[in-house]
């Protein structure tokens, strides 16, 4: 039985918020008609600002500065972000005492985080800690994990706000790996959400080494909050080498860029 074209539209919508993309032939099986009759829904889609065409489907159209719910940016460059938590995994020692802050790129770095003993690790994210919690309880690493408490943000599952921070205050740790929005020379390091970002300024204020996860697409690019300027960052581990013109900050600030192969 094909579904009208209201529910159609809402359908597509929902998976557009969630995914951020569509398909034309997924579309076409699930609400039982044509392909051709998909297209059109994409069109008015389209033309209501909801939607952008693209070969065999549709993306989102989101507003500038607008950052997607987790479990879409889940989807956006994941291989890059594979590569990047592995190797900021490889940065972590036996008895280290770590912060991990929220992010789709964090919890690949605490999914990668194996063999590992004595571990310490405080985070604000609520996947990262459940993530971490599965892998104590199979083995996979030894230690503890701190949950820094706060206001919930079921969006994006983090926690943070003046609760959380004055909790914060009381620790020192080795190593911060901070999750970003974007990052440039001028500006440093800066997130789209004015409460993380204050969280992940905090981490990094108690750390010995500041240690940033950042995928190319964020190169260059600056969002709402600052967290930090480039003289606060220890390391910067991303999935390409670093652009020619960052050499000379990157050399005076004595920060060392780990590209993720």
């Amino acid at each position: 039985m094909s579904i009208s074209s209201e529910e159609r539209k809402r359908i597509i919508s929902e998976q557009l918020k969630m995914f951020g993309q569509v398909k034309v032939l997924d579309l076409s099986v699930q609400c039982s008609v044509s392909e051709e009759t998909i297209r059109r829904d994409l069109v008015l889609l389209e033309r209501e600002g909801l939607a952008r065409r693209v070969y065999g489907g549709a993306v989102q159209v989101k507003p500038e500065g607008f950052e997607p719910p987790y479990l879409q940016r889940q989807q956006f460059h994941a291989e890059a972000k594979e590569k990047i938590g592995r190797a900021a995994a490889g940065l972590i020692a036996s008895g280290d005492t770590i912060a991990i802050d929220v992010g789709t790129t964090a919890l690949q770095l605490a999914q990668s985080i194996v063999g590992r003993e004595r571990l310490t690790v405080l985070t604000n994210s609520i996947a990262v800690a459940y993530y971490l919690m599965e892998s104590l309880n199979s083995g996979k690493f030894s230690g503890k994990i701190i949950v820094i408490g706060g206001e919930l943000n079921p969006e994006q599952q983090s926690l943070s706000g003046t609760a959380g921070e004055r909790m914060l205050s009381q620790f020192r740790v080795d190593k911060a790996f901070i999750s970003i929005g974007g990052i440039s020379l001028a500006r440093g390091i800066s997130d789209f959400d004015l409460n993380e970002a204050e969280m992940s300024r905090r981490f990094i204020e108690a750390a010995d080494q500041a240690i940033v996860l950042t995928d190319d697409s964020k190169l260059g690019k600056e969002t709402f909050a600052e967290i930090a300027p480039l003289k606060q960052l220890h390391t910067i581990v991303c999935n390409v080498a670093p652009p020619k013109e960052w050499g000379a900050a990157l050399k005076a600030h004595s920060i060392r860029w780990l590209e993720a192969r």
